[in-house]
């Protein structure tokens, strides 16, 4: 299955990617992936999003589907 994968803000700096589509053989999930792809500690407030909607890092992800991980947002 394929899947892209985006990394935004601050952590596309400190993991050194912005985008990749990846093969993948099994079933992933965000958590998964961060842990395939990076030898960063994941941040305890990280955000991920399935297909431009907000995702949990144990949700299940399926062929052609887009996965981006990206900091906490603040606004004032």
């Amino acid at each position: 299955m394929t899947i892209k994968v985006r990394f935004f803000a601050s952590l596309r700096e400190s993991v050194g990617l912005d985008e990749v589509d990846m093969e993948w053989a099994d079933t992933q999930t965000p958590h998964s992936i961060w842990a395939q792809l990076t030898t960063e500690s994941q941040p305890n407030n990280l955000l991920c999003a399935i297909n431009q909607e907000y995702a949990t890092l144990d949700s299940d992800l399926n062929d052609g589907d887009e996965v981006a991980f990206f900091p906490p947002v603040t606004g004032g």
